[in-house]
């Protein structure tokens, strides 16, 4: 016979066997036990506890290895009954190669609850419980059967339900840490990009927070996407992507950058490997990344701007503006995709602050433009010898070299210049004009 207690339970009355009295002993020990788990569990949530203080408790209560799994079959922690962390992996490893277990993990990720998965490549039962973090499920808890003497499956059921919670709320708790931290430093750069600090002591600290040596040089990069094709809302997608995927490949190949995605372009302030002011890191980085994207994107098109050299982090802004100024520049000469230092835009960078290129092009005209409206067809040898012989400063020797041509026919074609344009290339303010008219042909792609 049995009787009820006050918490509603039922234990053999006096006149009930040994055995059934033996019985229930042992399930008033496995529930006191299962109570006494829960509430070693439940403290953990609230201290700094990480997922394998879980894991090794679990194994500890239930005599099975235990172990946390990402989704692709990563083993982000493991504990077994007397086996180092690495061993109880290495044996989770040899599991997770089962083809059941893909599926009895996708099984309960669609539940929200936990499974059993009898004989998953051994005589060994595997329990899989889902790590919640809102609606995502970013690990799996499984607990496997090593035939030890340990908590019945019912108890380790229960139990790895209750540390697939705990996990979760580990898992989230370091999801708002990381976040937070990713926050302040995206601030941090911010301020360094934009220049919002109060003073160069404060600028400095901020520098110093996010790694910046101030014993090296460096150069800023600004890594830029458009969209070719799309529409617009999937453009946008595609290019954050892009940029998210820039900062991963940058991260590996320049771990002692600081780099920051801001929407659809990523801001890399790159240390040089000396004191070479010519950015030659800077230049191979960027090539490689815009290289890499157009392989993983070819519906983007990547355009790298490189700021001149920052001596201090207070140049910091200063080098940034020039890296957007070079990507504005080139875009607007119709050369997007390349890769530029802005150093190496010459005149292009003030010439192309004016706002309607139109004005840019009716100066050209009013310089050269006769040339086109020469009988003979010489316009364009008139133009290319023109370009040749001030690269040449002024020798038609040299110019003829480079041009694979006798001097006299350089001589000659300066000459007609002259007579069709009427400009006197010996007086500096012509030979100015000319030299300007010839650089904006250039900049709007119309250079011989």
């Amino acid at each position: 016979m049995v009787r009820t207690t006050a918490d509603g339970g039922q234990v053999p009355g006096p006149g009930a066997s040994p055995a059934a009295r033996t019985e229930a002993a042992r399930e008033v020990r496995a529930l006191r036990n299962l109570v006494a788990v829960y509430r070693h569990l439940s403290g953990l949530a609230v201290q700094d506890a990480d997922l394998a203080a879980v894991t090794r408790l679990i194994s500890e209560q239930t005599d099975a290895t235990v172990a946390v799994v990402s989704p692709t079959m990563d083993i982000l922690t493991a504990a077994a009954p007397g086996q180092t962390a690495e061993r109880a992996a290495q044996d989770v490893r040899d599991l997770v190669v089962h083809p059941r277990l893909g599926g009895v993990l996708a099984a309960a990720s669609r539940a929200r609850r936990a499974l059993r998965l009898p004989g998953a490549g051994t005589a060994a039962s595997v329990i899989v419980a889902p790590v919640l973090v809102g609606d995502d499920v970013p690990a799996h808890l499984l607990t496997v059967d090593t035939g030890g003497q340990g908590a019945g499956e019912d108890t380790r059921l229960l139990l790895t339900e209750h540390a697939a919670t705990i996990c979760g709320v580990i898992l989230s708790r370091e999801r708002v840490v990381a976040t937070a931290a990713s926050r302040v430093r995206d601030d941090l750069v911010e301020g360094l990009l934009s220049g919002r600090g109060q003073d160069r002591a404060e600028t400095g600290r901020w520098a110093r927070h996010l790694g910046y040596d101030p014993g090296r040089q460096h150069h800023v990069l600004s890594v830029a996407f458009e969209a070719a094709r799309a529409a617009p809302a999937t453009g946008l997608d595609l290019l954050r992507r892009a940029a998210t995927t820039a900062e991963s490949f940058l991260t590996t190949r320049a771990p002692d950058a600081i780099i920051s995605v801001r929407d659809t372009e990523v801001a890399v302030v790159l240390p040089e490997q000396g004191q070479d002011s010519a950015a030659s890191r800077a230049l191979g980085l960027g090539t490689l990344c815009a290289a890499r994207l157009e392989e993983l994107f070819p519906e983007v098109t990547v355009t790298v701007g490189i700021g001149g050299p920052c001596h201090g982090p207070e140049q910091i802004r200063h080098s940034y503006a020039q890296a957007r100024r070079t990507v504005e520049t080139v875009r607007r000469m119709g050369r997007a995709g390349r890769v530029v230092a802005f150093g190496d835009l010459g005149i292009h960078r003030l010439l192309l602050q004016v706002p309607d290129l139109a004005e840019l092009r009716e100066f050209a005209d009013e310089v050269l433009g006769r040339l086109s409206a020469d009988p003979s067809g010489q316009a364009h040898a008139y133009l290319e010898t023109l370009a040749c012989y001030f690269r040449e400063n002024a020798s038609p020797q040299r110019a003829a070299r480079a041009l694979h041509v006798h001097p006299n026919t350089v001589s000659y074609r300066i000459h007609r210049v002259e007579q069709i344009t009427g400009l006197d290339l010996g007086s500096y303010r012509d030979r100015l004009m000319a030299q300007v008219a010839l650089e904006i042909l250039d900049a709007v792609g119309e250079a011989p």
